[in-house]
């Protein structure tokens, strides 16, 4: 069977070999040298992650450029220049998956999304997580490509069926309506920015923080740490809470119902007391007011601010917690109650009566 490997003589394996360690050995060498020269101004994890592509790919020319002198036969160039070709684009796309992957993580490094005040961090994490994931699928659609493309004869299929392509799209594109409209919409996402990273949303009645977004769904994390999977496109079709958007600072409410009769100002006077005394109101607003008064009760909405949604609601818990028990114990004649008038026997005279209730809060 001729497969042209008598036409390698020894001296032509040897040259190869000494090719492919040169190739190692400058590639090592440039890598120690550059790795010197910027070590202090370039991020740490840009060249590490561009070493092995780049080695191979070195490796992969040097390695050409020792076979292209050599008569390895008809058969054995083809498959040479195929598979050569082929290597390369994979090379080509593991080098740019490494760099985007190598960048992302600068960019987020460069932020951080746990601080108090995390909203330009948040955008920069949402849109570049979103915008790596259009990169990452744009690059394996090219690497496929190009691999397909060093192939002659699927080259050939590829143009025979170009003139049946617009049936074939007009069938695949309605089998991937759903699909191709949250990638859309995820791409849209990544610029409108309806939602980002960690921040706080109601969605379907549930309370949660964004986890992670894709092209395709996002992950909600509710507050009982289940997890809330919802398309892309939800976000851009249908209403839903978020609560921050423009900054992580919230105001909270308390709501209090007590007797017609009671002393609002005291009442006033308390909240006052009871919320800057916690540590977690952030000294911006401390309100109460009556908002709708009933036959048989008030209500009295507390307004208090605090840096985020999670730290609003213990302060929220706390105000509520302290402020009954205020009531219960040093203004009781503030609690809801019951009021009736009872006919005596002779049907003269009116006696109120009331009755106390725990309508309160």
């Amino acid at each position: 069977m001729d497969f042209s490997l008598t036409h390698i003589t020894s001296t032509a394996a040897v040259s190869i070999a000494l090719a492919v360690a040169s190739a190692f050995l400058i590639h090592w060498a440039l890598y120690a040298v550059v790795l010197r020269l910027v070590r202090q101004r370039m991020d740490p994890v840009l060249l590490p992650a561009l070493f092995q592509p780049t080695r191979w790919l070195v490796v992969l020319l040097a390695l050409g450029a020792g076979v292209q002198p050599l008569d390895l036969g008809a058969r054995v160039e083809g498959l040479w220049s195929i598979g050569s070709k082929m290597v390369f684009a994979l090379l080509v796309g593991w080098l740019l998956f490494r760099l985007m992957r190598a960048t992302r993580v600068m960019i987020e490094r460069s932020v951080d999304i746990n601080a108090e005040d995390n909203l330009k961090a948040r955008q920069r994490h949402t849109r570049v997580r979103i915008l790596y994931r259009v990169a990452q699928s744009v690059i394996a659609v090219l690497v496929i490509a190009m691999i397909l493309m060093a192939i002659p004869g699927v080259r050939t299929i590829g143009v025979t069926l170009a003139a049946s392509a617009g049936l074939v799209g007009l069938a695949v594109g309605a089998a991937a309506q759903p699909a191709l409209k949250n990638l859309i919409a995820g791409i849209q996402m990544a610029f409108s920015e309806p939602i980002r990273l960690d921040d706080v949303v109601i969605v379907e009645g549930e309370w949660g923080r964004i986890e992670d977004i894709t092209l395709t769904f996002v992950v909600v994390r509710i507050w009982d740490d289940r997890r809330m999977v919802v398309p892309v496109s939800y976000f851009l079709e249908k209403p839903f809470q978020n609560w921050t958007t423009k900054t992580s600072d919230l105001l909270g409410t308390v709501f209090l119902y007590v007797d017609p009769t009671a002393d609002v100002a005291r009442i006033r006077e308390k909240l006052v007391e009871v919320t800057t005394a916690n540590a977690r109101w952030d000294k911006r607003v401390v309100l109460l007011q009556v908002t709708d008064h009933r036959a048989d009760a008030l209500e009295l909405r507390c307004l208090l601010s605090a840096r985020n949604a999670g730290v609003a609601f213990d302060l929220r818990c706390d105000v509520r917690e302290a402020m009954l028990d205020f009531l219960r114990t040093e203004m009781p004649e503030a609690l809801v109650r019951g009021r009736q008038r009872i006919e005596t026997a002779e049907g003269a005279a009116m006696v109120p009566f009331t009755r106390p209730s725990d309508a309160a809060g």
